[in-house]
This record gives C-alpha cells, sequence and structure tokens, in this order.
C-alpha cells in the first residue's frame, strides 16, 4: 500500500466509486437513526464536538481515501476504525479523540496509578455485537462524566492520561478472548488472596531456613507417597464433580473485538514494550496469550494499520513504528513521539555546540501534513473523582471462588471499603470466610475476618486504642466458653504482648519487663456443675488456680545457680518449684522444692528439697531457707493478684469491644474531599451555635432584671412581693457598683500620687549625683504620672456628676418595665 498524501481516487473505477459511496450514504443514514440523544441536547458541549475545522474535513479526507484502498488491497480484513461518530453525530478521526493530558494529581503521574484510576471508574459497556467494531466513540470528558464506556473508549481515556504523563502509549485495535473482552474474571484468583498465600508461603520458608536440621523428622518416602495417594483418592471421592477451571470453548474466538493500550520503551525509564488492558488496570507482556490479534494501534500523530501475520496471536509481532513493512502510516512523514523526544536532544546537543538548524530541514518538516490538534476538552480529573472512583462509589468484581466489594471512603458508617468474601465452590453459594477492611474509625479497627466455617473471628487494629490492642482472635464474644487471642504493641507499662485466654487456661508472654519475665502459663479449676438452680458459677477471674508456671530470661547480674529460670506454683499441691538456669558448662541446672506448710504448723528445713550441680556447694542455713520461702509466698499472691487483673481486662476489653461496635464513629480527615466537607460544616454549625449564644448573652445584658430573676428560679409571673424586692435589688446593686467604680478611680489616683510624691523625694536627695539621662527619665515619669493624676480626677468628677442622672433613669425604667410596673404604681 502506497503512502497516502492527498486524496486520490483516480485508480477506482466508477461502479466502485458508486458502491462506496451507496456504503458511505447507508452508513451515515445508521448513525442518523440511532443518535446518542442523552449528549445531543447537552448545550455545553464546545463548538470543536459540533463541527470539524478545515484541518479535520482534511484529515476525513484522507481517511476515507485511506480506508478504500484499505478495502481494495485488503479484501479479506475488517475495515479500520479511523473516523467514529461522537456524542453530537459528527464523524472524527479516531486520533483527534485522544487529548494528553498531565493532572495535578501526584496518583496519575504513573501508568499504574492512571490504569487503576481509569479500570475503577469506569463502567463497562460490552460492544454489541461483540466482532464487529463500535459506531460511535465519545470523547474522554463525555466518558468521565457519564463513567460507561465501551473497552475503546477505556483506551482512550487512559491514553490520554499516560501521553500526558510523557508515555509513548498507543490504543489498540484488535482481538482477545472472551474473558478479556467482557470483563469476566470468574477463572482468576483474587490478588488479595494471593497476597495472603504468599505471606504464609514466605513465613513458612523463613521457619525452614532458621530451623535445625537435627530437629528434622525422618520419614519414609514410601510411605510418604502412599499417605498422599489416599488422601487424594479420598479428596476426590468427596467431591462428586470437578471443579471447572478450564473456560468452555468460545465459538467467537478470534473474533471478539477488544481495544487495549500498548507502552513502548524509551520514554519514562521503560525498559520493554508492554499491553495494559484498561478494563482490569493490569499490565501484561506483549506475548499474552490472550491477546490475539492486532489490526491497527494510533495516539496523538498518526495512526499505523499492522501489516503482520497474526496466525500466532500477538507473540511474534514487532512494534517499530517506523518500519513501513510492517506498519502502515495514515499520515506519512508526520512527526512521531519518538521523533520529538529524539529532535529535542537534538537541540540540545547543537546548542551546546552552538549550532542552529538549517532552514530547509524546517521548511520541508513545514511541507508534512501533521496530526490536527484534539477536538476534547480539557480532561478534568478532580480529587472527589480520585476518592470515589467507583461509579455509585462501590464496586463488585467476581473472582474465582470469591466476591471482592470496595467502597468510597466514608460511604459507610462503620468505615468499611473493602471486603473479600471466600466461598468453598465456584458457583459461591457457601461461603467460607469474610475478610474486611476499615477506614479512619474510632476504635482503630482495620480488618476483620469472620471463618463462617469455624465460627472463629480475627480483628486487627492500628497502634493508639485502649488497652493497646492489636490483634483479637476469638470463637465467641461472651467469656464464658469462649477462646480470646490477644496481642499487644510493646508500649504496655507490664511488657504484655500476647495472651491466650480460655475457660479453663490462661497463657500470657511479655517483653522488655524489668524482672525478666516473658512467660506465664495459668491453669483454673474447673467450675462445678450446679445442682440446684440457686447455685451460681464464681466469675472468670475469681476461680481458684490450680497451677501456675512462670519464665524468666537469663538476668546477668546474678549467678546462675541463683537466677531464677522458671518457678511453678501448684495450689492443690501446696508446693513452689523454682529451676534455676544453667551454668556455664553445665547440663543440669538446680532445683528446689517447697512445701507449704499448714496454718497451724510453722516453718521446717525439711519441707524444702532440691538439687545442687556442685556437690562442693554447702546447703543453706534455714534461715536464708525461709527468707527464700517468705518471699515466694509473696510472689504468688502478687501473681494471684496480676492474673485476676488479666481475667478483669479481658472482660473489660471486651465488653469495650460490644460498645463501640454498637457506638462507630468515623474521623474524618481534613485531607479528602468529604472530611473537608464534614470539617467545613462542623465549622459552620460551631460558628451558628457560638453565634446564637452570643445573642443570647447579648440580649441578657440588656436585661437588667434577669440575675436578679435568675436568683428567684427564672420565673415568668412576678408577684407583688417579688416585684417589690427586684425593684429594691436593683436600686441597692446600683449604687454599690457606683460606690465601686468610685473607689476604684480613687485607688489609681491615690497610687500616682504617692508614686510621684516618692520620685519628688527621691530626686530632691539625689538631684546632685544625677546624670543627665536619669534627669530627663525623672522628668518623663513627672509628666506622666501628672497626666495620671489629672484624667483620674476628671473621671471622678464625671462619675460623681453622671451618677445621680443614672440612678433616676434606672428608677424611672423599672417602674415602667411591664413586668413590675403593675405592682409598683399601685
Amino acid at each position: 500500500m502506497e503512502p497516502i498524501m492527498e486524496t486520490d481516487s483516480e485508480e477506482l473505477s466508477e461502479s466502485e466509486d458508486h458502491e462506496e459511496e451507496e456504503e458511505k450514504e447507508d452508513e451515515e443514514e445508521k448513525v442518523k437513526e440511532s443518535p446518542p440523544s442523552e449528549y445531543l441536547s447537552a448545550p455545553l458541549l464546545p463548538d470543536s464536538y459540533r463541527q470539524n475545522s478545515p484541518d479535520e474535513v482534511r484529515l476525513l479526507a484522507i481517511a476515507d481515501n485511506f480506508q478504500r484502498q484499505y478495502r481494495l488491497l485488503c479484501p479479506e480484513r475488517k475495515p479500520l476504525l479511523l473516523c467514529p461518530v461522537n456524542e453530537c453525530g459528527v464523524k472524527k478521526f479516531v486520533s483527534t479523540t485522544l487529548r494528553p493530558t498531565m493532572t495535578i494529581h501526584p496518583q496519575l503521574l504513573s501508568w499504574e496509578g492512571c490504569a487503576s484510576f481509569v479500570a475503577d471508574f469506569l463502567s463497562l459497556t460490552p460492544l454489541e455485537p461483540p466482532v464487529e467494531l463500535p459506531r460511535f466513540l465519545f470523547s474522554a470528558t463525555s466518558v468521565l462524566h457519564s463513567q460507561t464506556a465501551t473497552c475503546f473508549e477505556y483506551a482512550a481515556v487512559l491514553c490520554s492520561l499516560l501521553l500526558g504523563a510523557n508515555y509513548d502509549a498507543y490504543c489498540v485495535s484488535g482481538y482477545a478472548s472472551k474473558e478479556m473482552c467482557l470483563l469476566d474474571r470468574s477463572l482468576e484468583e483474587c490478588h488479595l488472596m494471593d497476597t495472603e498465600a504468599k505471606v504464609v508461603s514466605a513465613e513458612a520458608k523463613a521457619e525452614s531456613e532458621t530451623g535445625l536440621k537435627l530437629e528434622r523428622e525422618v520419614k519414609s518416602r514410601f510411605l510418604t507417597n502412599q499417605a498422599k495417594k489416599e488422601q487424594e483418592e479420598t479428596e476426590a471421592k468427596a467431591k462428586p464433580h470437578e471443579e471447572v477451571t478450564q473456560p468452555p470453548v468460545d465459538p467467537l474466538n478470534g473474533l471478539r473485538v477488544h481495544c487495549w493500550v500498548l507502552v513502548l520503551a524509551g520514554c519514562r525509564s521503560v525498559q520493554e514494550n508492554f499491553f495494559i488492558d484498561p478494563l482490569t488496570g493490569k499490565s501484561y507482556g506483549t506475548t499474552y496469550d490472550h491477546f490475539l490479534g492486532v489490526e491497527s494501534v494510533w495516539n496523538n500523530f498518526n495512526y499505523y494499520v499492522n501489516m503482520q501475520d497474526c496466525k500466532d496471536g500477538c507473540a511474534e509481532l514487532v512494534y517499530d513504528l517506523h518500519d513501513i513493512r510492517l506498519w502502515e502510516p495514515v499520515l506519512f512523514g508526520a512527526t512521531s513521539k519518538r521523533q520529538l523526544f529524539l529532535n529535542v536532544l537534538k537541540r540540545k546537543e547543537m546548542k551546546m555546540m552552538g549550532m542552529t538548524w538549517e532552514e530547509e530541514e524546517e521548511e520541508e518538516q513545514e511541507l508534512v501534513y501533521e496530526m490536527p490538534r484534539s477536538w476534547v476538552s480539557y480532561i478534568n480529573i478532580t480529587k472527589q473523582d480520585l476518592e470515589t472512583r467507583w461509579p455509585g462509589s462501590r464496586k463488585l468484581t467476581r473472582y474465582k471462588k470469591a466476591d471482592l466489594e470496595t467502597f468510597a471512603a466514608y460511604l459507610r458508617l462503620d468505615g468499611l471499603v473493602t471486603r473479600l468474601t471466600v466461598y468453598k465452590d465456584v458457583d459461591c453459594t457457601e461461603k467460607v470466610t469474610v475478610k474486611e477492611w476499615y477506614l479512619d474509625r474510632n476504635d482503630h479497627l482495620k480488618e476483620r475476618e469472620v471463618n463462617e466455617v469455624t465460627g472463629i473471628t480475627v480483628e486487627r487494629f492500628t497502634p493508639g486504642r485502649q488497652f493497646h490492642l492489636l490483634f483479637h482472635r476469638f470463637t465467641s464474644t461472651a467469656i464464658e466458653g469462649g477462646e480470646h487471642e490477644m496481642e499487644f504493641s510493646g508500649v504496655r507499662v507490664d511488657g504484655l504482648v500476647r495472651r491466650v485466654d480460655t475457660p479453663q487456661e490462661m497463657t500470657e508472654t511479655f517483653e522488655g519487663r524489668e524482672d525478666f519475665l516473658y512467660y506465664r502459663h495459668v491453669v483454673f479449676e474447673q467450675p462445678v456443675e450446679a445442682e440446684d438452680d440457686d447455685d451460681v458459677d464464681p466469675e472468670p477471674e475469681e476461680r481458684p488456680l490450680l497451677k501456675v508456671v512462670e519464665r524468666f530470661h537469663r538476668n546477668p547480674k546474678k549467678d546462675a545457680n541463683d537466677d531464677v529460670a522458671e518457678r511453678v506454683f501448684v495450689s492443690f499441691q501446696r508446693k513452689i518449684e523454682v529451676m534455676y538456669h544453667l551454668e556455664e558448662n553445665r547440663f543440669v541446672p538446680c532445683v528446689r522444692t517447697f512445701v507449704k506448710p499448714r496454718e497451724s504448723h510453722g516453718f521446717r528445713a525439711d519441707m524444702v528439697s532440691g538439687f545442687h550441680v556442685d556437690p562442693a556447694q554447702k546447703a543453706l542455713h534455714t534461715l536464708a531457707l525461709y527468707d527464700l520461702f517468705s518471699a515466694l509466698i509473696k510472689a504468688e499472691k502478687d501473681v494471684e493478684l496480676q492474673i485476676r487483673r488479666s481475667k478483669r481486662e479481658v472482660r473489660d476489653i471486651v465488653s469495650c469491644r460490644e460498645q463501640e461496635e454498637a457506638d462507630i464513629l468515623l474521623h474524618f480527615s481534613p485531607w479528602t474531599t468529604t472530611g473537608a466537607a464534614k470539617a467545613r460544616k462542623q465549622r459552620e454549625e460551631m460558628e451558628r451555635v457560638a453565634a446564637e449564644e452570643q445573642r443570647w448573652l447579648h440580649e441578657k445584658e440588656k436585661d437588667y432584671l434577669a440575675p436578679f430573676l435568675i436568683r428567684l428560679g427564672n420565673i415568668e409571673n412576678v408577684s407583688a412581693d417579688n416585684a417589690r424586692c427586684l425593684y429594691d435589688e436593683c436600686l441597692s446593686d446600683f449604687k454599690a457598683r457606683m460606690v465601686v467604680q468610685a473607689r476604684l478611680i480613687q485607688d489609681r489616683h491615690d497610687q500616682a500620687t504617692q508614686a510621684l510624691q516618692k520620685k519628688q523625694q527621691h530626686y530632691q536627695h539625689n538631684q546632685l549625683n544625677m546624670s543627665h539621662q536619669e534627669e530627663k527619665e525623672y522628668q518623663a515619669f513627672c509628666a506622666e504620672h501628672t497626666f495620671q493624676i489629672h484624667i483620674a480626677n476628671e473621671r471622678l468628677s464625671m462619675h460623681k456628676k453622671s451618677v445621680a442622672q443614672r440612678y433616676r433613669a434606672l428608677d424611672q425604667r423599672l417602674k415602667q418595665d411591664p413586668r413590675l410596673a403593675p405592682y409598683l404604681l399601685s
């Protein structure tokens, strides 16, 4: 096919021209029959949406000529998507639909962020029929407004964002598998499940690497294989039907039209070419087997038709768009993004060398027809669009044996943002686990996982909540009959990091304690079944202790034979067992056992038995043994108190969690649009309440009877006695206040007079020894205090003159007050 420069149809016969014109008229009639009415009536669309510029008209003619030559030379191939109709019913060249846009949001500066946003923000409208190209291709602004798009519109929006982020991106028109075209992910594993499996395998690998080889259990390989075969046979019999992991045969395989994005290497540190599926936002290699063929690619500079064989899919395609043997351009010689990049580098190099471009090259470049400017308006993506993302602020994706729900932040009152439901079967009818992720809750809950089979619930929290709880695993919210496993942050005073509590036992683990305690295990006495209805089981924290085991780290400041490694309090046997740390080059530690005497008996040396590693070591005296025994008895009481406190804390944590779940509040982040709107609403409400309070106080200040009515209990109807009492109290209070004001003015006058007299006396005694600066300070002091005395005299004189007038005015107002007038006039 020859390069196209101008419209030239001399090679076509008149009959073919007539047929092409008829086909063109039929297509225009089809377009007119089914216009996108929801956009045709939109009055806010710019004129570029409704009409074509002269350059666009010329480009449409070039594209029309290219399409006719393409049909003539490649009759076995499908038509190209060159001039689809936009939302206003106007034909536009497909390359001009791309509008490179660089946004201000950091999330959209990488291809991962752009692809994720487009995949989340839009919902798919499948092509109908699935084997034909769409006749309409709406602009990115309209698509983002409606949040519905075909795969071609998906790719156009994503490619516009990638071009704005300086990627060498292209829209690809081709063929793909049914699952990719219809966004069917029911045969894929959910990425959240993959992450969990990888974490588990990584932990197992770490444990195997750190474990000792001597601890490996020796097993028969034959017996292991036999057991594995038996297990597989048992599982096969248990399953009536095998799970279908392969999709059924698609009769339209290889014919389904799809559009995706190609990113070429060379820009933004991209090392290899790769595809992006805009429907999912995932990247794939150019040899991915779900992409079955490529018809054409385009960006905002040019349109290229693939001239390579796609019988093996896209595996063997070469993406050298400048090789016209492999890719036929619509505009021959037009500038590409790669050429612009090379020209910039060349200009910089020539500028450093002091050289300039030759005029002839510039004239030749001007003769080449370039792609017109895009007719699409600037793509505006707001911060709220990034936060809400999904259409309707919610999205459901079905994976293999799993459903993934995502919600916009602050959409739900409980703060839920993601929910993963895992099922036992492929049909997703029987739930296995439900895992939920939360954001900005007042109880700091971030994850909750509920196992529907075992009934076990796991909760994870962010640091900062009450009791410093980070992890809570339980079978029931009730203390009785429930198992609670808790993990805490390392900032607790007691150093507790983990606790496992059951009705029969309790195990606690510590870190960083001054007494080097790191482990405690408690066994409780089983409650006796009540025979009568009046018998009540004791509370969990009041049950007797059968056995307490405590273990300690090595204290380097003590001798190994005196440093306790483990002590056991056996209450039902009235024994205390103590085992000490091992000495160097020893295999057996020292051990002592104390038997507690009855209340009527005292301590004796024969109540202590044990073993000492060094036979030459002298035995302890009875007094020393008694001191050890007394310390252990005291420690046993302290441990019992700590255990009771731990049991009460478990009950408090469970009750606290129940109360928090009943009253969930969200902490709105001011850096989000929802949080900013919430904060603005709260601020406006606070300002309104403050204004009302200020107005109420102002009104109360005007009401001179308010303080006296408060003393009487804010009565509404004033009696005769109360009226006379209010009248007298109000006048008496006014007189007292006037006297206080006069006294304050007189005190200020006296203070200024005394200070002036003292300064004058000091000056008279020391004026001969004063410097010139000190005399200036003295004169300034006298002038200031003389002015203060004068002002005080004036204020006192004015106060005395105004008191009588103000008193008469208040008396007149009280007698005219509607609440007091009926009783005072009589």
